[in-house]
């Protein structure tokens, strides 16, 4: 991810970003204009990256999708889908058209889009808002789950989790509003055990 992906660290208190968009609502991923597991991923603190998703379980769980679907896994797609789960840092859709650009073969940024579209509508990619850059699932969510990424402000890492009791909080506010969501998605920036034990000068937090 490039600099101008990533916000820079702002106040000193944990921020909160709810993004809503249905897996049928493919807009998140344009420029400018299940699986209940309620513990978050290890993931490696010092560096930018998501929550791990392996590249070969990850490719065979697009292949079958699209086969039950009817739909094109195209050479474009797999590309996209590899380059963001081997990507050290969660990347942006520019980002991706420079790393798959070749001498002799550039790819545009709205062709990395629409892949992204795609990906994001089988659940294979996530947008996180806050970053405008794209992360991996390796997981399926049920209907109505809602996703929660953690992330840390001091080394950038990005977990991945879902807690049932606060989909049943929200579910609750959003009947009384009568607004029925295809997809919720929450981004908590704070610091996260380890870069906050290691400010403290204490033992990180055994891993879940």
């Amino acid at each position: 991810m490039t600099a101008a992906n990533r916000r820079k660290p702002g106040a000193d208190r944990a921020g909160a970003r709810v993004a809503d968009g249905g897996a049928t609502d493919l807009g998140a991923a344009r420029p400018p204009q299940g699986h209940d597991h309620g513990h978050a991923h290890d993931h490696d603190h010092g560096h930018d990256h998501a929550c791990r998703a392996d590249p070969t379980a990850i490719l065979r769980r697009a292949e079958d999708l699209c086969r039950e679907r009817g739909a094109q896994f195209t050479a474009l797609r797999r590309e996209v889908l590899e380059a963001v789960t081997t990507s050290e840092r969660p990347p942006g859709a520019y980002d991706l058209a420079e790393r798959l650009s070749r001498p002799g073969r550039r790819v545009a940024p709205v062709s990395i889009y629409r892949a992204l579209d795609f990906l994001m509508e089988l659940g294979l990619v996530h947008r996180i808002a806050s970053r405008n850059a794209f992360v991996p699932c390796a997981h399926e969510h049920g209907a109505g789950e809602n996703v929660v990424f953690l992330i840390c402000r001091t080394c950038g890492g990005i977990d991945e989790t879902t807690s049932p009791e606060m989909e049943r909080s929200l579910g609750r506010t959003l009947a009384r509003a009568g607004f029925t969501p295809a997809h919720s998605i929450l981004e908590v920036e704070g610091d996260c055990g380890t870069c906050r034990s290691r400010a403290e000068g204490s033992d990180p937090p055994p891993a879940t």
